[in-house]
C-alpha cells in the first residue's frame, strides 16, 4: 500500500514539474513575440524618417536570415506562416511600392541619403496567425503641406 502511495506522489510530481516546464516555456515565447512585435510597433502611428524605414529593413532582414527564410530566384524573402517579416515602402514621388529587399539590395546608406527628411506613415500592419508576430508592414510617404 504505502508503495503504491509512493509511485502515485511521484508520478504526480513529475506530472507537475513537466507542466511547470510547459507554462515557463510559453510564457517566455510570449514574452519574446511581444518584445519582437514592439521593435516595430514603436515606428506605427507616428510619422518618421528614412532613417527608422533604414534600421527597420535592417531588423527584418536580420529576421529573416536569422530564421532562414528562403528567397525565390529574385532574391525576395517567401512569407512564411510563422516568422518571416516583409516591409512595404510606397513612394508618392514616383507612386512606387518597393520591397524591403529592393532597398536593402541598393543600399540602406543610399536610401537614407535621398530620404532622411522626407516622412513616412505606416498604413497596414499585419500578424502571423500561428505566432502573433509580425507579418508585414506597408509605409506611406507623407505629402508635406
Amino acid at each position: 500500500m504505502k508503495k503504491t502511495l509512493f509511485i502515485i506522489l511521484i508520478m504526480f510530481f513529475c506530472i507537475m514539474i513537466v507542466l511547470f516546464v510547459a507554462l515557463r516555456n510559453a510564457q517566455g515565447l510570449e514574452r519574446d513575440t511581444q518584445k519582437f512585435n514592439l521593435e516595430f510597433e514603436q515606428y506605427t502611428n507616428k510619422n518618421i524618417y528614412g532613417t527608422e524605414i533604414a534600421t527597420m529593413i535592417n531588423k527584418a532582414v536580420n529576421n529573416n536570415e536569422k530564421y532562414r527564410i528562403e528567397k525565390d530566384e529574385n532574391g525576395f524573402y517567401i512569407e512564411d506562416d510563422s516568422y518571416s517579416i516583409k516591409i512595404y515602402i510606397y513612394i508618392k514621388i514616383n507612386e512606387t511600392t518597393y520591397a524591403m529587399e529592393t532597398i536593402y539590395k541598393l543600399g540602406t546608406e543610399q536610401f537614407v541619403q535621398n530620404f532622411n527628411s522626407i516622412k513616412f506613415h505606416t498604413t497596414n500592419v499585419e500578424y502571423h496567425n500561428k505566432t502573433g508576430r509580425i507579418a508585414k508592414i506597408v509605409l506611406e510617404q507623407v505629402e508635406e503641406e
